[in-house]
């Protein structure tokens, strides 16, 4: 089975000493071997949700039993994005928040991410995982187009331009995904920015998919909607062994019982059914989930306990 290898020891930006009564945030790269490829979990930094839109309709009694918030009542999180050493070069699902937004935004949602040798931290873990430059990168999967898994696709230069921040790779999200941002109401229009999109898709850089579809070999997209109606999951496989980015659909390890479904999701008793399709093949075919906004746990196998599903390890 896959085995995470040492980690370097530097800390993600964002975590310190206010996250109190919380498992020591990981490194800001994870790496492990699955198959013939190299991954490389990559922490874009920290954000802070508030722990009832995270857990919600189970009563706070519950989640602060695993997870303690602050004076906001807001938790501690990640941006964890995944880096494929692929054979057709690096791959990376999910962006981040970016650097693009203003201080009071940045506030709220306590988002910390700036790098110290690149103006992100997403850039300066590429560098540190396998020496990768942005112009690198061949291809960039969105999981959906909110503003903290999309968020890093375009920088902002100097003079106020946008440009892509990856100018080399071809951008991938579903079809109904980029019709859905487009297209926004009073609810979902405070998660889709079109600056973090719009241009990708006027440049043609951005290539819209529809359903599941093996991408490359061993990297299929999976549809999970309920947190938004296109959601999609990254399977990959090489070797004999699997992984599966979840992204929203399990956010944290917190997440694996069926009914821990998040607040901000538009359909839960979609993502029920997700999960429960889901969750049920990684435990029959020993899948490894990795998980996108935990601050703690990037990965691991589970279980079903004849209750629940729970992490074995991570």
């Amino acid at each position: 089975a896959a085995r995470p290898a040492q980690a370097p020891e530097r800390l993600a930006p964002g975590y310190d000493e206010r996250y109190l009564g919380v498992t020591p945030p990981p490194p800001l790269v994870q790496s492990m071997q699955l198959g013939a490829w190299r991954l490389h979990a990559i922490q874009a930094g920290g954000i802070q949700l508030d722990g009832g839109a995270m857990f919600g309709v189970v009563p706070k009694p519950l989640w602060s039993r695993r997870i303690t918030s602050d004076d906001r009542n807001r938790i501690p999180m990640g941006m964890r994005c995944l880096l494929i050493e692929h054979d057709v070069g690096p791959v990376l699902i999910d962006t981040g928040a970016g650097n693009k937004e203003d201080p009071r935004f940045m506030d709220i949602y306590g988002i910390e991410n700036a790098g110290t040798s690149g103006p992100t931290a997403l850039e300066d873990g590429l560098l540190e995982a396998a020496g990768i430059r942005p112009a690198d990168v061949t291809m960039v999967i969105n999981t959906h187009l909110h503003f903290d898994h999309a968020g890093g696709n375009t920088l902002r230069a100097s003079d106020g331009s946008l440009a892509a921040s990856f100018p080399n790779a071809r951008y991938v999200v579903q079809r109904g995904e980029y019709e859905f941002a487009t297209n926004t109401n009073e609810r979902t229009a405070a998660s889709y920015f079109t600056a973090n999109y719009q241009l990708l898709f006027e440049s043609g850089q951005l290539e819209l998919i529809e359903g599941e579809t093996e991408l490359l070999p061993g990297i299929q997209l999976l549809p999970t909607p309920g947190h938004v109606p296109f959601h999609q999951s990254v399977l990959l496989e090489s070797g004999g062994e699997k992984a599966l980015f979840a992204a929203d659909l399990v956010p944290t390890s917190h997440h694996l019982p069926l009914p821990w479904i998040m607040g901000y999701d538009l359909e839960p008793l979609v993502t029920l059914e997700s999960k429960r399709r889901i969750l049920a093949r990684a435990t029959a075919d020993d899948w490894l989930m990795i998980f996108e906004h935990d601050a703690a746990v990037a990965w691991g196998k589970i279980e079903h306990d004849g209750k629940g599903y729970r992490l074995i390890h991570g």
